[in-house]
């Protein structure tokens, strides 16, 4: 999932959603060195990828995504749900996203000192240029996407993945719509947020 997606299903608290970011800042970083909530948001993280990675549903999309950026069909798929989840967000959620967003970027804010240093860029970023709501429009998206083209360090076909977002938005929105009800209910019935080193079924 990515970080909208990520940050919803964390506890409405700043630990929880360091935590619950942190999972795509570990390198150079290990579990132990954050507090006890921190950690859960982390193992949180950790099990709602594992879950999405198997979800029939998930896997069955990323393969119509075309072979050329086949091997990032995880991220495409990650940033378009996003985009669904704000089409969707009253299905989700009685508070507004901005209200949301604007909730999630004080209590981020608040950690920074704690955080990695490329969390801490990140964070300052999203919250500064509010990245969260950029994914309700396919402009966003786009942006979005070539953005994280432009940090891939190697030569690829990943820029204009938005043309895979716009070729197959039907079947990717009916993905969505199947999976993140059963997410969001997985997450509950676990009794997440998971104590650290829990790996979930």
């Amino acid at each position: 999932m990515n970080y909208l997606a990520h940050l919803y299903l964390a506890q409405p608290e700043p630990s929880s959603r360091f935590g619950n970011l942190l999972g795509d800042f570990m390198r150079g970083s290990r579990p132990e060195m954050f507090s006890q909530p921190v950690q859960r948001g982390l193992a949180n993280h950790r099990w709602v990828d594992k879950f999405t990675d198997s979800h029939d549903a998930v896997t069955s999309i990323k393969r119509k995504i075309s072979p050329s950026r086949r091997r990032f069909a995880g991220i495409i798929v990650d940033i378009a749900f996003d985009h669904f989840l704000i089409k969707n967000w009253q299905t989700y959620s009685a508070e507004s996203l901005d209200t949301f967003c604007q909730s999630v970027y004080r209590d981020l804010s608040a950690r920074l000192p704690d955080m990695p240093t490329a969390m801490q860029h990140t964070v300052k970023s999203m919250t500064r240029h509010q990245w969260l709501t950029t994914y309700a429009t396919l402009p966003g998206v786009a942006r979005a996407l070539d953005n994280t083209a432009s940090r891939i360090r190697f030569t690829h076909s990943f820029y204009d993945s938005i043309n895979e977002v716009k070729a197959h938005y039907g079947d990717m929105e009916e993905a969505f719509n199947c999976f993140f009800p059963e997410l969001r209910k997985a997450v509950a019935d676990a009794s997440l947020e998971l104590s650290p080193g829990v790996t979930g079924k």
